[in-house]
């Protein structure tokens, strides 16, 4: 792929980003904000600490004082290096951090908790205050990263075209007497090739696999005559991409040609629905009720959609009972299926952002039925 380097986050976008964090804490009620290490971390203040850890790390970001981020002391100087904008309380093994913690927090104050904080670390700041209390981040600030920058949504851009650019290419590999696991590892390594860090799936999903949608890949060898689903993704520059196509071994039946035909029918009309002021279930009902109306409304088993950015699932969801409208700059995915038990599936999954007047795929790959060998 060609195209200019995508634009890089500075000290001020992360502060810019905190500063909007306890924002939004203060109008859902919470006297601040505690986050791990994981996805929220990195979004906030840019900094990843060593996954391989059981010290305390942790980012205070509270309306009194400016974000304080407690760190063991021999990884501070790493994240004074990775997160300038913040000040480092650091503690030493054998010291109690829960103390240099508690000590920045209030008595009686309700804290939004990144959902991947280890259980460890909670409830021991729960034992040592005892009188606050703790709400799940994503409860608490479903949307906190669902809106995307210019610059995001520039990287999330060339995710999806890094991943467009891996189907093309998978589309010239031979599928008949493969393992689905050999078709697998080629997806992996074309969408390391086009530029991603990180791989967290390649479904390979042949024949009555492909009525299982997190089938992931096995041993089943492809044969001609299967319809195959490809469900592939990661990070690239650090956000996610997230594309679904199906493809058929050969010649399709009729049957197979119009069970694919609806859902590509039905994901247009999932993304038609996309517009600013939507509520999320309706991307899901515009898309589900195409498929009902087709008499396969049983075998549409999972959402329509989820959020993406850092990760490659968060909020928003477009499901049933999801009414959070959406937002210019918001961005998931919209990938209905149908899946006939025993004997094969279909799914056809874009990336989409919301616009100021409606919605803009960021896959653009042919999401007609494409023949492979």
């Amino acid at each position: 792929m060609t195209g200019r380097t995508p634009a890089r986050f500075t000290a001020d976008d992360y502060r810019a980003r905190m500063e909007r964090a306890v924002r939004a804490a203060g109008d859902a009620g919470l006297a601040g904000l505690l986050v791990a290490p994981g996805p929220d971390l990195v979004w906030l203040t840019g900094y990843a600490p060593p996954a391989a850890t059981e010290r305390l790390t942790l980012l205070l970001l509270t309306p009194d004082r400016d974000p304080v981020l407690v760190v063991p002391a021999l990884e501070a100087p790493d994240a004074a290096a990775g997160a300038p904008a913040l000040t480092l309380r650091d503690w030493t093994d054998g010291k109690d951090p829960y103390a240099a913690t508690t000590a920045l927090l209030d008595t009686g104050g309700r804290y939004g908790v990144s959902d991947n904080a280890w259980a460890l670390h909670l409830l021991r700041l729960q034992k040592a205050l005892p009188d606050s209390s703790y709400a799940s981040l994503t409860e608490a600030l479903p949307m906190l990263r669902a809106v995307k920058d210019a610059a995001e949504l520039e990287l999330m851009a060339a995710a999806g075209a890094a991943a467009d650019a891996t189907y093309e290419e998978i589309r010239k590999v031979p599928f008949a007497g493969r393992r689905e696991s050999e078709v697998g590892a080629d997806l992996a390594g074309l969408l390391r090739r086009f530029g991603h860090s990180q791989v967290d799936f390649t479904i390979v999903a042949s024949g009555p696999n492909g009525a299982n949608p997190h089938h992931e890949v096995g041993d089943r060898v492809i044969e001609h005559g299967d319809m195959v689903v490809l469900d592939f993704g990661g990070l690239k520059d650090g956000y996610g991409s997230d594309t679904s196509r199906t493809v058929h071994v050969g010649e399709p039946t009729d049957e197979e040609r119009r069970v694919h035909d609806l859902v590509r029918e039905a994901q247009e009309a999932g993304f038609r629905a996309v517009r600013p002021g939507v509520a999320c279930q309706e991307v899901d009902r515009a898309a589900r009720a195409v498929i009902a109306d087709a008499g396969y409304g049983e075998y549409f088993i999972h959402r329509t959609g989820h959020g993406i950015g850092v990760t490659t699932h968060e909020p928003p969801y477009m499901i049933e009972g999801e009414e959070q409208p959406l937002v210019p700059g918001m961005c998931f995915s919209v990938e209905p299926g149908v899946y006939l038990p025993g004997r094969f599936g279909v799914r056809i999954e874009d990336i989409v952002t919301v616009t100021e007047d409606g919605g803009r795929r960021l896959n653009d790959t042919t999401r007609e039925l494409v023949i492979v060998d």
